[in-house]
């Protein structure tokens, strides 16, 4: 049963499957591309200001994390896919990991990738990206550089993606001139064994490996959902960052039985850093009720991010949750007594649901949609309502 830990950004929002009987564009953040007969239903998390996301699943089970990365190749300042569109559009389109991997990497061929990944008016902030690509029976790591990409199919361990490339010599699938690209550009001769970490690295980048992996490998055997939710609120390892110029603004943990009787069911903080938040339970079924209070306002076409120049104005983006977990965050940080008792409350809450879909999960009796398509949505309402 894969567990998948992952850091999610502040909005979390469903999107129901469609299907198109006319020939539409898919506007994402930064172009429009052709849309596709069918989307899948997506729940996920993302900046608020773009169309992608940074991770999330589809309803069957397939779940997708995205991440920045520096390599020798300069990322593109032009505006293409984002890694984040790309994270979206796998998941919308894909009924399996590897159809997944597959959709990400034809669309980044034709389309390439590139665009400021920040809501800055003042400078671009562009990257090369990688993804964690799972659902219930396999899982891959891709990264990319520029057009050029490579992927590995993990068999066994943990494995974690981070700022840096992680991709050795073991290669299941590569783009064709992948290599050749790489003796053009003079990174490697043709001669040596192609290690792609090496020769699409940074020459200043000292590999190494991801925060939190070494945890998670002494607890191999033994990885539950709160295991996975410890290590994201691990500050000691760098995995949860809560610092003046950066913070982990929300966090995911998925759990993909292989037994398909049994739900894919997905945890969500929806809000900033996980060590001061609740991880709430949803499972995808028909008619769940949607949740507007973890979705940041609309602009429309008064959106800064969709006006050229671009970034202008940076309107107040925050959701209800947020502003409610706000009070939360800073009873926490600012009275020992008063925030441990919020904070044990908080986990009081977190054990409950978690032992709520634990007993889903070991039942012999088939889920019953009626009694789950209200939970993600009760579960940010008794929240919020516990934090007023």
């Amino acid at each position: 049963m894969p567990i998948i830990p992952a850091l999610w950004e502040a909005e979390v929002g469903r999107s129901r499957g469609q299907e198109f009987q006319t020939i539409l564009t898919n506007t994402c953040t930064y172009i429009s591309i052709d849309q596709v007969p069918r989307t899948h239903a997506i729940m996920i998390s993302r900046p608020a200001w773009l169309w992608g996301a940074e991770m999330g699943a589809n309803e069957h089970g397939v779940c997708i994390a995205n991440e920045a990365m520096s390599t020798r190749e300069p990322a593109a300042e032009t505006e293409a896919l984002l890694g984040m569109d790309l994270v979206r559009l796998g998941l919308e389109r894909a009924e399996t990991a590897k159809e997944a991997l597959d959709v990400i990497v034809s669309l980044l061929e034709e389309h390439g990738q590139g665009g400021n990944y920040y809501e800055d008016a003042d400078s671009c902030h562009s990257f090369q990206s990688a993804y964690l690509i799972v659902d219930r029976d396999e899982a891959w790591v891709l990264e990319t550089v520029g057009k050029y990409w490579a992927a590995e199919k993990v068999t066994e361990g943990v494995r974690c993606i981070c700022n840096r490339l992680s991709l050795t010599s073991k290669m299941d699938a590569e783009h064709p001139e992948l290599r050749s690209y790489a003796q053009s550009q003079g990174w490697w001769t043709g001669e040596d064994e192609f290690n792609f970490s090496e020769v699409f690295s940074p020459a200043e980048d000292h590999l190494g490996c991801c925060a939190g992996k070494d945890s998670l490998e002494k607890q191999e055997e033994s990885i539950t959902v709160q295991t996975m939710m410890n290590t994201l609120r691990d500050k000691a390892s760098g995995v949860c960052i809560d610092s003046e110029s950066f913070l982990t603004t929300a966090s995911g943990v998925s759990v993909l039985p292989q037994n398909r009787s049994s739900p894919c069911i997905h945890y969500f903080t929806g809000t900033p850093d996980p060590s001061r938040s609740i991880f709430k339970p949803f499972i995808f079924v028909d008619d769940v009720k949607l949740v507007p209070k973890t979705q940041s306002p609309c602009f429309g076409d008064d959106d800064p991010a969709k006006k050229e120049p671009r970034f202008q104005e940076k309107p107040d983006r925050r959701h209800e949750l947020y502003k409610a977990h706000e009070w939360a965050r800073a009873v926490i940080e600012s009275d020992q007594e008063q925030g441990r008792k919020l904070r044990s409350t908080m986990l009081e809450l977190e054990k409950q649901g978690l032992e709520a879909m634990e007993e889903i999960l070991t039942s012999s009796e088939p889920l019953d949609p009626a009694e789950v398509g209200d939970l993600f949505y009760d579960c940010v309402d008794t929240e919020i309502k516990f934090f007023k």
